[in-house]
Formats: C-alpha cells, structure tokens, sequence
C-alpha cells in the first residue's frame, strides 16, 4: 500500500510538474503576443483552488491531475466585443499563432534542459562502460568484441552505460553499429562492427547489453542470500539470511543466474536445495511459485534476493561539471533523448518496434516512484526523460495535438486561408480516435506487467 501511494504521489507530482511547464509555454507566448488567456488550468474536472490575476486570467488547480490546458480568447469559438478583438487568438497572424502552439513542447524541451543542467552541476555518479564479459554465440562474441571500456558508438562519445543505451537503442532496425573500443577513455581506440541483422530486442525479457551479449562491469550477485521475501516460496522452505547456495536440484551452482534459471524452468515442481548454514550442510525442499510473463508463459519465483558484491571502485565515476559545460552537456542529452523519441516513433510505425512496448500511466508512476526513491539525480533524470517525450508527442501531426494544430497552420500559411472548418473536425476526430486507441493499448500494456 505504500509502494502505491508513493508511485501516485511522485507521478502528480512530476506530471503535474511537467503539465504546468508546457502549459505555461503557452501561456507566455500568448501573453507575449497581446492575447487575452481567459483560463489556466492545471488538470481537469471540479475546480479545488482558483484566482485572478490583474489581467483577467483564471488560475486554476482542479481535481484530476492528468493534463491541464489554457484556454485564450478566440473568435471562432467566443464572442468577442469590438474592443477586445485585437486580443483574440484567431486575430493574430500565422506566425505568431504557431508560436503560441508551439510554445508548449518548447518549454518541455527547455525543461529538460535545465534539470539536467542541474543534474550535471550537482554531479551524476555513473559506471564507466566497460564490457566486463561477452556471452558466447550472441551478436558481440561473433564480433570478437573485446572487454574494454566502449568510448563511442558510431562515432558518437560516450561515458556511462545509459549513454550507451541511448544510441544503441537507435540503431535498432538497422543492419549495424559500430562500437569504438579502448582500454580507458584517453586511448585512441579501435571500431568493432556488430551485425544487428540478427537482433532481437525485448524489453520485457533483457536489457539492450544483454540482447546484443555484453555483460557490463557492475555489482555481481553472489550466491549468499540477502534477503527473503515474507510469506514467500523461499520462506516455506526455510531460506534464512546469510545461507550459502550450493546445490539444486542436484545441480551445483555456479552464480547466481544459474540458480535463477532453474528456478525460472521449474513452476510449482518441488526441488531439493542444499545450502551451507553456519559452516554445516542443510537440505531443504523448496517449490518455486508459478507467475505469468507479459508474454503469457508461466515461470518460477521463490522470492529471494543475493548478497552483492559492490563494484571495483576504478570503474566508479563521478561526472560533474561548471556551469557553461553543464548547460552544454544539458542541451546535447536533450537533444539526443529527442532524437531518440522521434526515431521510437518511426520504428513504431514501421513495426521494428512492437506496440507491447507502448507505456502508460501506470508505468510512467511506477517510474516516478522508483526514481523518486533513488534520490535527487534520479528523479531529475527521469523528469527530464519524460518532459521529452511529452514534447515529443505533443509534437505529432495528430489534429487533436500541439503537432495537429502546427500542421493545419503550415497548410493555412501555404494556402493563404484556414483549413475548412469541417475538414478540421474531421481531422479532430480521427487524432481522437487514434490517440486513444494508443493510449488504451498502453494502459493494457501497463495491466498486463502489473
């Protein structure tokens, strides 16, 4: 129960964040522009809080904190007296009407800018991304990737795993990437070509690294147990804290994945486990419980966790930077994570990405929560990620969007009169139906992880 009001509380408070900042882009842009804005809103349905400012504008705070809107005088849907017709959104030209709309994904992407300019001042601690092992037969053994320090990727620099991420996530549905390889990030390094034709990239089973079959310097499991669940299949079979895990299922254990494999393949099947109890052998009997997989399979799940060797602290790094840098670092991670929006949504629509992997409200929550929980850098981290995409999706050319409305713009810019008024409603309805179609798949995508 409190995982789940602190998931909701960090997802309000970020959403409602995030909302207020592309909303006041338009705000501030039509204020600038000598629009009258007759109301600010952030979220929906009853009003709780509201006031007036000196120029008539309506503040409110309302009940249900999922989106927010400003709503400007506009002759097409207000009346609107002889005198105030010069502060009608309509009246204005074309230009500055794009402006206004376009304000609002602006402001998020300036957003994201800020808060990992402020991520970057107070210093992101990071692992350097340095390949610890390859898994034989995957994509990086048939490259003879070697296991170093990875300093680019096509070209591009990087310093951390997630930058690594990042770019290799852009790659996908393409036939290669090249990965700059070195044994720190002062040598000149050496181009290892991945053949990506063979690539299969599921989110819900493995991380990008493990797909491709590196396996980065990180804390490593051991096979001491660390904690166990509460009324869990481990707790049944008496697991205690500090048992060394030795043998199942007459299977001698190596690391802790192997365990975690067996466990995986044996659903409900009683298994014989023989640990090491204060230096004395002990045999127990345990049945792993049976879960189901987003893919619809059913797994093991004995509910224990390992001990954890901390990592060598020469692959730790502390990437901190003065102010100007940081502003800098700042508006190329921006840009990267837009580039990296609009390439996820072509490859949706060209079907290399599947729509399973759509997220929605529950787990952007789940995100918030989580990151909330990992501290400041974390958070900002994952506001500035989803400050993106907000702008990102905002941006397409669905009518019912910030994008939708930019695009009827263009064509009234072209055309030299407004799209029709049926041709508009039109196109409204259709951008509603397709968005929440999108959105209804995401939240069952959400359900369905649950």
């Amino acid at each position: 129960m409190f995982d789940f009001m602190w998931n909701l509380l960090s997802f309000v408070v970020a959403l409602g964040l995030l909302v207020t900042v592309h909303e006041y882009g338009h705000f501030w842009v039509a204020r600038k522009n000598g629009i009258l804005v007759q109301r600010f809103s952030i979220g929906f349905g009853k009003t709780l809080f509201s006031w007036r400012d000196r120029h008539g504008t309506e503040f409110v705070i309302a009940a249900i904190p999922l989106g927010g809107y400003v709503r400007m005088l506009d002759g097409r849907v207000d009346p609107v007296l002889p005198q105030h017709a010069d502060l009608a959104f309509d009246s204005k030209t074309v230009p500055q009407r794009m402006a206004v709309i376009a304000a609002g994904p602006a402001a998020n992407f300036l957003f994201a800018i800020f808060a990992l300019m402020l991520m970057y001042l107070i210093g992101v601690p990071s692992l350097r991304p340095v390949v610890a092992q390859v898994t034989p037969d995957s994509i990086a053994a048939k490259a003879y990737l070697p296991n170093q320090q990875i300093i680019a990727v096509n070209g591009e620099s990087v310093q951390d795993w997630q930058g690594v991420q990042l770019l290799l996530l852009e790659q996908i549905g393409r036939d290669s990437v090249t990965l700059t390889m070195a044994d720190d990030s002062n040598s000149p390094g050496a181009d290892v070509k991945l053949d990506l034709t063979s690539w299969q990239f599921d989110p819900e089973r493995d991380s990008v690294f493990g797909s491709l079959g590196m396996v980065p310097v990180q804390a490593k499991p051991l096979l001491d147990v660390g904690s166990v669940q509460p009324n869990s299949p481990a707790a049944a079979a008496g697991l205690q804290l500090h048992d060394k895990l030795r043998v199942l299922d007459g299977v001698a254990l190596t690391d802790w994945a192997s365990m975690v494999t067996i466990i995986q393949n044996n659903p409900g099947k009683a298994l014989s486990l023989l640990v090491e109890r204060d230096g004395q052998p002990v045999t127990l009997t345990v049945t792993p419980a049976s879960q189901l997989t987003p893919d619809g399979f059913h797994q093991g799940f004995l509910g224990v966790s390992p001990k954890v060797q901390p990592v060598d602290p020469q692959f730790i790094q502390q990437v901190q930077y003065g102010p100007i840098e940081a502003v800098w670092q700042g508006i190329q991670k921006t840009w990267q994570l837009v580039r990296l929006s609009f390439s996820m949504v072509g490859k949706l629509l060209l079907g290399d990405v599947s729509v399973k992997h759509l997220s929605g409200p529950i787990a952007i929550a789940q995100g918030a929560g989580s990151s909330a929980d990992l501290g400041l850098i974390a958070f900002l981290s994952f506001l500035a990620l989803i400050s993106v995409n907000l702008g990102v999706v905002n941006l397409l050319p669905l009518p019912i969007l910030d994008g939708g409305h930019l695009m009827y713009l263009v064509v009234e810019l072209i055309r030299g009169r407004p799209v029709s008024e049926k041709a508009q409603e039109t196109g409204f309805k259709i951008g509603a139906f397709v968005l929440l179609m999108l959105m209804g798949i995401a939240l069952l995508n959400d359900i369905s992880r649950l």
